[in-house]
């Protein structure tokens, strides 16, 4: 068995993601340092693209843990994220009985190997072993995020047909949001809380030279500027840094060594995926690449 891993300081923990491409800031370390600390669920806030989703991914393997993903959308109800019965297979069985093909009675129909294991179970069993990412929680409702509350309460799952299962250590729980709805303060009160931004142009080079080894400094601080710009230039989707590394590295594919007005515009699909964000992207580009 794989031992988890620890970190005995903030600075221990920035360097361990460093290690994996993840650059965090000091804001970021420290706060998801304390959560692992205190056993707390981390909440990370942020536009898309800004490396929440991410960071749970490069935690989970720097602490040797297994990550179980549970992808939050409009709908999601309490049996998608715990556990479902496999009735194709109860069928099965239960015909083998009527046939005498099957030792066993009617009962066993609801018996663990007919359980079907989602995330959340998945989770409780897993314990401190895991790392359960609640990914784009505001993309579900009310209901489902006071559901998952009370999961989070007690980490233990009460099936009817076989009992009471829970989670001897808890595992480490990251949850993302996007901000498309603002989360009940009785969830915050439960997390601790940090606000992944944009970031900063010198920072966005690091971030793109880390993740595009391949990529020249001088293309990463170029397309770090042009992103920059962009986001200054009132588009629906602004770009992250996720769709940074890929502009540079499509750049890098043509045999650039910097960002042109040619090959930006001729590239500009890595970056933004709104018909409306290319055209102002375009007007943008030229504006302040033509200048240089």
């Amino acid at each position: 068995m794989v031992r988890r891993v620890e970190f005995a300081t903030p600075d221990a923990l920035e360097t361990a993601l460093a290690e994996r491409s993840y650059l965090a800031d000091r804001g970021l370390a420290v706060t998801a340092f304390l959560a692992l600390k205190l056993g707390r669920p981390l909440l990370l806030e942020g536009e898309p693209g800004v490396g929440k989703t991410e960071l749970a991914r490069t935690l989970a393997a720097a602490m040797g843990l297994r990550l179980i993903r549970l992808q939050c959308y409009e709908g999601i109800d309490a049996g998608q994220a715990l556990y479902e019965w496999d009735y194709a297979r109860q069928l099965l069985h239960a015909r083998a009985l009527q046939d005498g093909a099957a030792a066993g009675g009617a009962g066993e129909l609801y018996g663990p190997e007919f359980l079907v294991e989602r995330p959340l179970l998945a989770a409780v069993r897993a314990g401190d072993r895991a790392l359960l990412l609640i990914d784009e929680l505001d993309r579900s409702d009310d209901e489902f995020e006071a559901f998952l509350l009370e999961v989070l309460a007690d980490f233990q799952v009460t099936i009817p047909e076989i009992g009471t299962i829970a989670a001897e250590r808890p595992p480490v729980v990251v949850i993302t949001s996007n901000r498309t709805r603002e989360l009940h303060d009785a969830l915050k009160r439960r997390c601790l809380f940090h606000w992944i931004d944009y970031p900063d142009v010198a920072r966005e080079t690091e971030i793109v030279r880390l993740r595009a080894p391949g990529v020249s400094e001088a293309l990463a601080a170029s397309v770090a500027r042009a992103v920059a710009l962009l986001r200054d230039a009132d588009l629906i989707k602004p770009p992250g840094p996720a769709e940074s590394v890929d502009w540079a590295r499509a750049v890098d594919a043509l045999g650039f060594a910097s960002l042109e007005l040619e090959v930006a515009e001729a590239t500009l699909g890595a970056l933004v995926k709104n018909p409306d964000d290319v055209h102002a992207a375009r007007r943008a580009l030229a504006r302040d690449l033509a200048r240089e």
